[in-house]
């Protein structure tokens, strides 16, 4: 796992660990969207090359770990998905959450919400639980989460959809995010580097997204 140091960075985890899972389908279109604009770095977290462990077993040591802890905590912003198992989200979301120290690397992270269902109302269930953890962690969760409902009809086997409307939603989250940090963290960020270097409110700084450099 590779950790820049420059632009703004997105951490998008997978909630299952699922070979061929539907969950990693549905997140990748998010990617793909993120990944239209040349200024953000995106980098995708599969927990099945982690080795997450549940809370008071193990070393505390772990470098993987350690390494995705300081990924969370330098990422602008964060895309968890999980797929519905028994009415909530997934045990390996759960792992990841718990394995983010304290205080939590999702603390005062906006992050966007992606569920999955092979059911006809989705991941409505998942998705309330888990926007009530990350709240609970200090995540600023933002709204429109998605719930992808008959998710095991709408992918190919390449991993294409097959529905243009539910692809629209699933990539409007990518959007929605990028939207949320612009408006919000970047506008915040430039007063930040104005009283920092001194600036008059008069003196012109750049609000595109590549102009936060560190964040």
């Amino acid at each position: 796992m590779t950790i820049e140091t420059n632009g703004i960075r997105i951490v998008a985890v997978r909630g299952s660990v699922r070979p061929g899972n539907f969950t990693a389908k549905a997140l990748d279109l998010v990617v793909d969207e993120l990944h239209k604009n040349p200024e953000i770095d995106v980098q995708v977290v599969d927990p099945a090359t982690l080795n997450l462990r549940p809370p008071g077993t193990g070393e505390d040591d772990d470098e993987a770990i350690e390494e995705f802890q300081e990924l969370l905590r330098s990422a602008t912003g964060v895309v968890l998905s999980t797929p519905e198992y028994h009415g909530s989200y997934s045990s390996v979301i759960k792992l990841v959450i718990e394995n983010l120290g304290f205080p939590s690397g999702l603390s005062g992270k906006p992050v966007a919400l992606l569920g999955v269902a092979a059911g006809q109302i989705g991941a409505i269930k998942a998705l309330e639980h888990l926007r009530s953890v990350c709240s609970h962690v200090g995540s600023i969760v933002l709204p429109g989460p998605v719930s992808v409902a008959g998710v095991q009809d709408l992918f190919d086997a390449a991993g294409n959809c097959l529905d243009e409307d539910v692809e629209e939603r699933i990539r409007g989250l990518g959007t929605g995010l990028l939207h949320y940090i612009e408006d919000t963290i970047c506008p915040r960020m430039c007063l930040e580097t104005m009283v920092r270097e001194g600036a008059t409110p008069y003196t012109p700084i750049s609000l595109t997204l590549g102009a936060h450099r560190g964040f």
